[in-house]
């Protein structure tokens, strides 16, 4: 039985057998802005049946409606005796129905709700009383609108199911209606992906994400300068696209010349800039820094300045330092710096035939390269200063003081005994690159004798053991896997060592090489102590991007790990750095240094941000990362 009845708002009851007992407050108060702006009528009749009181009925199914009409007879909009029209239906079957309407329902298909919208938008109203009348966000209303920018050959493709509601999104970056059809049709079937359909149609534009929009500063920077942009509201992760070229690139040439300017007043006799590495540009001669050593005076200051340092962060890391610990650290960074600037410097002959570029590199970085000869000034060139190939690239001019991050001594073994860990465990399961990296460090011995490169692999055969450097060696993944690894080995080999050799020659050249492979992971060696030599280290990122080591996958910067080992400085300039400039202030916002420990681990960990020392580096040549250190602190 279905009958049609009108009951007061006030004698309904909402029904227990209802399967749906969850409805969002969002939710609610969106259906009442519905129901308020067709005059307080529902389209839709509440499912009832009689209740346990005479006169009574729960409400079976509309169990959202019925909660949007109490909202509005509480906001004194509607009385609380307001009639509803129901549905009665048996109260035998009341689940069935509650859960009949919640499960057999289908979603509005996107088109129709486009051309809804686009009707109501047509008439005049604007998209707030729209996304209102719907129940539904502006946002949602602004991204059906703006399918109206997309071709009808394609919206019918989509209502045909011939392409997926991503892909007919990422048509609306263009409003050329025959470049979209010619772009759909020219792509492949497996090319077609959102991205794919993106790219093809903004091939003139420049993106927000482009390393020149993010070097002038931006998009605001670019519309602040009078350029036009175009916003995707389907891409989420970037904020649209400049539409002048030709303004971007005058604005980045503006700062580059501004930047080069700077350069020139060094004394260089030519600086010239470009948003690109100048093609060739390693392939000049060159001239390097030359290392001057310092005075008795200026040694003793450093080595004094260096000692407190590490005595510092030492206090700062076990937790027993004063609160003007922090500030004393910057003031020794402060005259370690300038110390360091008189250590090294260009020679006149050098600034007055060499020059220096100013760009972008590829990650948009800015990068300033000094000292190089053109052909036509080489001649007059004396001789390039020999050995100093590694040198960072630097000008005698001192340092702006920023704030950078500090590692104590210990906190740095720690880090990269972590590194170590990693690149033993991958290089144990990369014969390959085992095979190479072994011979390798042998070529190093008796190719080239009097070389100064070293190999991050320690052979000989070395083996030292990294729980020593770790302040928790239990919880690092890299040892416990390489354990794991050294017990499986243990299993196969012969027990008697006398054995070994003729084992070895009885088995396959796949079980060689993983052994080979096996033992030279022993010898790798990536621990930073105070005296390590930075040639082993820099080798040792040269290993770790050859297995293509994944450094989140073995460490997890935590408070545990990481933050309570460090200083506020460091602390606020890592979340900064992983989380953005938001994130930092929460954590300068807090009291004590166990609270911003306590935030940086929730804001942090997950992220895969990891400490400097425990990363491995890409492929940068030592000159090249002076002379980024130098750019960032222009």
């Amino acid at each position: 039985m279905t009958e049609v009845i009108t009951v007061a708002l006030n004698k309904l009851d909402a029904d227990p057998n209802n399967v749906r007992k969850t409805y969002s407050a969002e939710g609610i108060a969106a259906l009442a802005a519905n129901i308020r702006a067709d005059d307080y009528r529902l389209l839709q009749n509440l499912v009832v049946r009689k209740g346990d009181k005479k006169g009574r009925y729960f409400v079976v199914a509309g169990g959202r409606r019925f909660a949007a009409l109490k909202l509005l007879a509480e906001a004194g909009e509607i009385a609380k005796d307001y009639s509803v029209e129901c549905k009665e239906r048996e109260g035998e079957i009341a689940t069935e129905i509650s859960l009949a309407e919640n499960i057999m329902r289908e979603e509005m298909h996107p088109l129709d709700q486009y051309e809804a919208f686009d009707v109501l938008a047509q008439r005049g109203k604007d998209i707030a009383d729209i996304a209102a009348r719907f129940g539904t966000t502006e946002t949602v209303v602004r991204k059906r609108l703006a399918l109206a920018r997309v071709s009808p050959v394609l919206l019918q493709q989509f209502r045909d199911e011939d392409m997926s509601f991503a892909q007919l999104s990422a048509f609306t970056v263009s409003d050329d209606h025959e470049r979209q059809v010619t772009v759909w049709n020219s792509l492949p079937s497996w090319n077609r992906d959102p991205q794919s359909i993106r790219r093809a149609l903004t091939e003139a534009m420049i993106p927000a994400t482009d390393k020149r929009v993010q070097f002038i500063g931006g998009l605001a920077a670019y519309e602040e300068a009078g350029g036009s942009v175009k916003r995707d509201l389907f891409d989420d992760r970037n904020a649209g696209y400049a539409m002048d070229g030709a303004l971007v690139e005058k604005l980045a040439a503006e700062k580059l010349e501004a930047i080069a300017a700077t350069v020139h007043a060094e004394g260089w006799k030519w600086v010239e800039c470009s948003v690109t590495a100048p093609v060739g540009f390693h392939s000049m001669k060159r001239h390097y820094p030359e290392i001057a050593p310092l005075s008795e005076e200026d040694q003793a200051a450093l080595d004094v300045a260096q000692s407190e340092y590490d005595a510092l962060a030492e206090l700062i890391e076990s937790g027993m330092a004063d609160d003007e610990a922090e500030a004393k650290l910057a003031d020794v960074e402060k005259r370690i710096d300038a110390l360091d600037t008189r250590t090294e410097g260009y020679s006149p002959e050098a600034l007055a035939l060499a020059g220096a570029f100013v760009f972008l590199d590829y990650y948009g970085r800015l990068s300033i390269e000094r000292g190089f000869v053109k052909p036509e000034d080489a001649d007059e060139s004396a001789d390039r200063v020999e050995g100093a190939e590694n040198l960072p690239s630097a000008s005698g001019a001192a340092k702006p003081s920023v704030p950078t991050m500090s590692h104590s001594a210990a906190l740095i073994e720690d880090l990269t005994a972590h590194k170590t860990a990693a690149l033993r465990i991958e290089l144990a399961n990369n014969p390959d690159v085992a095979l190479a990296a072994v011979v390798h460090a042998m070529l190093l011995r008796v190719a080239y004798p009097y070389n100064s490169e070293q190999s991050a692999l320690q052979l000989s055969l070395t083996h030292e053991r990294l729980e020593p450097s770790m302040k928790d060696a239990e919880s690092c993944k890299g040892l416990s896997a390489f354990t794991d690894l050294a017990e499986n080995y243990g299993h196969h080999l012969p027990g008697d060592p006398a054995d070994l050799f003729d084992w070895l020659m009885e088995q396959p050249q796949d079980m060689v090489l993983s052994l080979l492979a096996f033992g030279a992971a022993h010898s790798v060696n990536a621990v930073e102590k105070k005296f390590t030599e930075r040639k082993r280290v820099e080798q040792a990122n040269q290993l770790g991007r050859a297995l293509k080591v994944n450094m989140p996958d073995w460490f997890e910067t935590t408070g545990d790990s990481y933050f309570k080992h460090v200083n506020r400085t460091t602390i606020e300039l890592a979340v900064a750095e992983a989380r953005g400039s938001e994130a930092e202030l929460s954590v300068r916002a807090a009291a004590k240094k166990s609270e911003a420990v306590m935030i940086s681990d929730r804001l942090v960990t997950g992220s895969g941000w990891l400490p400097v020392p425990v990363r491995i580096a890409p492929a940068v040549a030592e000159h090249e990362v002076g002379a980024e250190s130098i750019a960032q602190n222009a």
